[in-house]
């Protein structure tokens, strides 16, 4: 079976280039998680759905909260669509249609 594979929307890379250092390492190590063991082994605090077929990668750093929008695609890869930082308690709507849009624009 293959492996598991995190890749990055050209819109997100430089959003995640963006993010504090120390926010950026534990993203990228919850993806590390996701590609090692596979979506449905890795939940909570790491990552939980949002709606439909969206997902969210959760990191805390000095800084404040960074979440990580994807989504998972038919052949085992899981695609992050829009990074931010989390400002409110909720995960804000229009962050959720940042992602839909992407999204919509890779189909």
């Amino acid at each position: 079976m293959r492996p598991w594979k995190v890749q990055f929307h050209p819109a997100s890379e430089p959003e995640l280039r963006a993010l504090p250092a120390d926010m950026q390492a534990r993203l990228l190590r919850v993806a590390d998680m996701l590609e090692t063991f596979g979506p449905q082994r890795v939940g909570m605090p790491h990552v939980r759905p949002l709606e439909d077929k969206l997902w969210e990668m959760r990191a805390k750093g000095r800084d404040g909260i960074a979440r990580a929008v994807y989504v998972a695609q038919h052949d085992r890869t899981l695609t992050v669509l829009h990074l931010f930082v989390k400002k409110t308690q909720t995960t804000p709507r229009a962050a959720i249609e940042i992602a839909r849009k992407r999204l919509e624009a890779m189909r």
